[in-house]
C-alpha cells in the first residue's frame, strides 16, 4: 500500500550512494525533490542522474556535485550544459524514440524515478501532466518511485496515468510549472522564415513541430490555412490560436482522428491550462509517437526542425558546436524520416542564416568534432530567412548551390569561392 504524504526531505533519503535516478523532465521537472536531493551532497556519492531536457536555471550547480552527482543526459538542456561539458556529466547520443528501449530492456536499469504528478482523482489515479514522453518507460521500469503530487500540474488524457499504488513516496507540493515564452523570442528574421515554411505546408496536412521561435513563426503564418492536424513530439502556446480559429481540426489525419498527438508540452500557464482534462489532445509513450511508421501513416505529414549549421552537402549538425556538446540527438531524425516516408510528406530543415555573431551557419564543412544528426540522405527542404532550396534527389555540386542561393549574402562570395575549390566549374 502507498505511503503517507511526507517532505522532500524525507522522501530522497531513499536515494543511496551509487544509485542511478530518472529525473521526470520539461516542464514536468520536479523542482521540490531535487531541490531536497542537492541538499545530502555530503552524505552520497556518485549518484547518476538520467534525464532528458530539464527546466530551472537554479536547480544545477555544478560547485556542489563533487563526488556527489554525475548527470549522465539523454537531451542536453540550457541548465546542465556546462556540467554535461565538464567532468560532472556526459551525453549519450540516442534517437529520442528509442531511450525507452533503454529502460524496457535493462540496457540502462533505473534505480529511482522522481517524478511529478497531478494530484489523484477520486479512484486513486494521478497523471504524469505535461510530460509522458520517455517517463512513462522510467516509471514502468524504476525499482522505486518517488513523485511530487502538484495541485498545478495538469491531468492529461493518453498514456500517463500512474496510481498511487504504483508510487512509493509521496510529496504534496502546490507550486507553478516552469513557463517558457517562445513567442516573445520572434524577430523579422523568423518571422520570414516562418512565411517560407508555411507556403509548403498544404491544407490537410500533419504538422510536427521542434521547440524555439521558429516553429511559432511559422504556426503564426497558418491562419488561412485549412483542416491541419498534429503529430509532433512536443508543442506550445502556438498551437493554441489555431485550434481555437478551427484551423487545426485533425479531420484528415489517419492515426488519432480528430486528436492532437504529442509526447510533452513547454509553454506558459495558458498551454497548461489548455492541456488540462482536454480530451482533444493525448500524451503519449514517445516510443509510439516518435515511430517513423506511425507517423508515415497520416498523409502529408510535414517536420520541421532547426540546425546549428549545415555543411554544402546537406549534412546536419543540430546537437553541437564543435566538440561541445549543445542539446542532443532529441526527434529529429525521426520525424524526418517518418514525413519523408509520409504520402506527400516534407521533411524542413528551418534555420536563420547566421549565428547571432553573424557568422554562417551553411558552410563547407561542419566544425571538427560536430555531431551529424540528419545525414544529407534525410534532407529534403532547408529554408532560412533568404529562401528554400530543395536538395532531394540534387548531387553534391547542385545542392551546394542552392545552399549558397539562401546562404547570407555577406557570406555568398566566401561560400562560392568553397563551390569552385570543390568541384569546380
Amino acid at each position: 500500500m502507498v505511503k503517507n504524504y511526507c517532505t522532500a526531505e524525507d522522501a530522497v533519503k531513499e536515494i543511496k550512494s551509487g544509485q542511478r535516478v530518472f529525473v521526470h523532465g520539461s516542464a514536468s521537472t520536479p523542482s521540490v525533490l531535487l531541490k531536497a536531493l542537492f541538499k545530502r551532497t555530503e552524505e552520497l556519492k556518485n549518484v547518476e542522474l538520467m534525464s532528458i531536457s530539464t527546466l530551472g536555471d537554479d536547480l544545477f550547480n555544478k560547485a556542489n556535485f563533487g563526488n556527489s552527482f554525475f548527470i549522465n543526459s539523454l537531451f542536453v538542456s540550457q541548465n546542465v550544459r556546462e556540467i554535461v561539458n565538464g567532468i560532472h556529466g556526459d551525453y549519450i547520443p540516442v534517437f529520442l524514440s528509442e531511450i525507452p528501449i533503454l529502460f524496457n530492456n535493462g540496457i540502462i536499469p533505473i534505480d529511482v524515478a522522481l517524478i511529478h504528478v497531478s494530484e489523484p482523482d477520486k479512484h486513486g489515479f494521478c497523471s504524469l501532466g505535461t510530460s509522458v514522453d520517455i517517463a512513462r518507460s522510467a516509471v514502468k521500469n524504476a525499482k522505486y518511485i518517488i513523485a511530487q503530487v502538484n495541485k498545478q500540474m495538469p491531468r492529461t488524457h493518453g498514456d500517463g496515468i500512474i496510481h498511487i499504488n504504483q508510487i512509493n513516496t509521496l510529496v504534496r507540493v502546490d507550486e507553478a510549472l516552469p513557463e517558457v515564452n517562445y513567442g516573445s523570442k520572434m524577430d523579422e528574421t523568423t518571422r520570414t522564415i516562418g512565411k517560407f515554411c508555411a507556403e509548403l505546408i498544404e491544407d490537410r496536412s500533419t504538422l510536427q513541430m521542434g521547440v524555439g521561435a521558429i516553429p511559432d513563426a511559422v504556426l503564426n503564418c497558418l491562419k488561412n490555412h485549412k483542416d491541419l492536424g498534429v503529430h509532433t513530439e512536443m508543442f506550445s502556446d502556438g498551437l493554441i490560436p489555431l485550434v481555437h480559429s478551427g484551423v487545426i481540426t485533425n479531420k484528415f489525419k489517419k492515426k488519432h482522428q480528430g486528436k492532437i498527438v504529442t509526447g510533452f508540452a513547454v509553454g506558459t500557464r495558458k498551454l497548461y491550462d489548455f492541456v488540462d482534462d482536454n480530451p482533444q489532445v493525448v500524451f503519449l509513450d514517445i516510443d509510439y509517437v516518435n515511430d517513423t511508421k506511425v507517423i508515415r501513416s497520416n498523409p502529408r505529414a510535414v517536420s520541421i526542425n532547426s540546425a546549428i549549421e549545415i555543411d554544402l552537402t546537406g549534412q546536419v549538425c543540430a546537437d553541437s558546436i564543435a566538440v561541445y556538446q549543445y542539446s542532443g540527438v532529441g526527434g529529429q531524425i525521426d520525424f524526418m524520416r517518418g514525413s519523408a516516408l509520409s504520402d506527400g510528406g516534407k521533411p524542413i530543415i528551418a534555420m536563420a542564416s547566421t549565428t547571432n555573431e553573424g557568422a554562417s551557419k551553411i558552410v563547407p564543412f561542419l566544425k571538427e568534432g560536430a555531431g551529424v544528426v540528419t545525414t544529407r540522405a534525410h534532407v529534403h527542404y532547408v529554408v532560412t530567412e533568404f529562401g528554400v532550396a530543395y536538395l532531394f534527389g540534387q548531387n553534391l555540386k547542385q545542392r551546394a548551390k542552392a545552399l549558397v542561393a539562401i546562404a547570407h549574402p555577406m557570406h555568398r562570395e566566401w561560400l562560392e569561392k568553397e563551390v569552385m575549390n570543390r568541384f569546380g566549374r
